[in-house]
C-alpha cells in the first residue's frame, strides 16, 4: 500500500515533494525530537501521551515546537489523506529549524514533519544482543527522545549483522538500561522487574502502560537498578515498544569487545509475559487514548 502524503510545516504535501532544507538543524546537527506512534486499523494509539512526551523532550532540548492541538489536527489530516493502514507507524518530528553550519541556533521557526509508513507485523518472539557500548545516564539528553540516534543505528546494525533483532545497552555504571528502540523487562519468581530512570533510559509509552496495566491486574512490578547478569538467570524476558507491544525474548547473548557473540541463552516462552501481552492488547482495544 503506497503512502501518498506527509505533513511539512503547515500543509499536506505529496511524498515526492516532502523535503527538508540542507540547512535544517535536524539534518546538520540532529537538533530535534520525535515520537513514533502505532497505527492500528487506521487509528493511532496513545496520542495524548506521545504528544506530552514530545513536549517534554522539546522543552528539555530547548526547542519551542507547535502546540499539541496543531500537531493533533495535522495527524488527523495525514491519516485522512492516505490509504488506511492496518498496521504501521506514524512519526512526528520537530527540529529547531534552519540554522548555521554549526551548533549555534538561529531564531527561526521550528520544522514539523508528520510521516507514516506501513510495517510488517513482528514475529511471535524476538532475540536480543547485549552490546558493549553504553548509555550515558549523566547526559543532558538522558530521558529525552531526540533525533540523535547514530548510537542506536550503529548498535542495531551490529546486532542484526549477527542475527539478532534488537541491541540492549547498559549505562556507564554497568546497569542494564534499554534497547535501541525498546525497553526491557525480566520476570523472576513471579515479579516483573525493569530498569529504573536512574540508568538514563527513555520512559517508553508502552513501557509505562505495561507497568500500569500489570499493577492494575495484581502483578508485582519493580523499577530498580538491574545487573545485566540477571538476564541470564531470569525466568522470562520481554521488550516493549510502540509497535512491538509486549514482545517475548526467546534468545539473548552478549557481544564482547572483540566483536564475538558469547554467552548465548535460549529462554522458554513465559506465562506471565503471555498474560501481560494479552492484558495490553485488551486494554488497547478498549481505549485508544489511555
Amino acid at each position: 500500500m503506497n503512502v501518498t502524503h506527509f505533513w511539512m510545516s503547515g500543509a499536506l504535501v505529496p511524498v515526492a515533494d516532502a523535503k527538508v532544507s540542507v540547512l535544517d538543524h535536524g539534518f546538520t546537527v540532529a537538533d530535534g525530537v520525535f515520537e513514533t506512534l502505532l497505527i492500528n486499523d487506521g487509528q493511532v494509539y496513545a496520542l495524548d501521551r506521545h504528544l506530552a512526551r514530545l513536549a517534554r523532550s522539546a522543552a528539555g532540548l530547548g526547542i519551542t515546537g507547535p502546540n499539541a492541538k496543531v500537531i493533533s489536527a495535522a495527524i488527523s489530516e495525514v491519516l485522512a489523506a492516505n490509504p488506511k493502514l492496518d498496521f504501521g507507524r506514524l512519526r512526528v518530528t520537530v527540529t529547531s529549524g534552519a540554522g548555521p553550519l554549526g551548533s549555534d541556533r538561529s531564531a527561526t521557526e521550528p520544522t514539523l514533519v508528520i510521516s507514516i509508513s506501513e510495517q510488517a507485523i513482528w514475529p511471535d518472539s524476538t532475540t536480543t544482543l547485549l552490546v558493549p557500548w553504553t548509555r550515558n545516564e549523566n547526559s543532558p539528553l538522558a530521558g529525552l527522545k531526540t533525533t540523535s540516534y547514530a548510537e542506536n543505528v550503529y548498535a542495531l546494525d551490529a546486532a542484526k549483522k549477527r542475527g539478532f533483532s534488537e541491541a540492549i545497552f547498559c549505562d556507564t555504571s554497568g546497569r542494564l538500561c534499554e534497547g535501541t528502540g525498546s525497553n526491557i523487562f525480566l520476570v523472576k519468581n513471579d515479579e516483573v522487574i525493569t530498569p529504573s530512570e536512574a540508568s538514563g533510559l527513555l520512559r517508553g509509552i508502552t513501557r509505562d502502560l505495561v507497568i500500569e496495566f500489570a499493577q492494575g491486574a495484581g502483578f508485582t512490578v519493580i523499577e530498580r537498578d538491574v545487573d545485566p547478569s540477571e538476564l541470564w538467570n531470569a525466568d522470562e524476558v520481554f521488550i516493549t515498544s510502540s509497535t512491538r507491544d509486549v514482545h517475548p525474548v526467546s534468545e539473548i547473548a552478549k557481544l564482547d569487545q572483540a566483536g564475538n557473540v558469547v554467552d548465548r541463552r535460549e529462554i522458554p516462552s513465559g506465562l506471565i509475559t503471555q498474560k501481560l501481552g494479552t492484558i495490553f492488547k485488551s486494554q488497547r482495544a478498549e481505549n485508544l487514548n489511555p
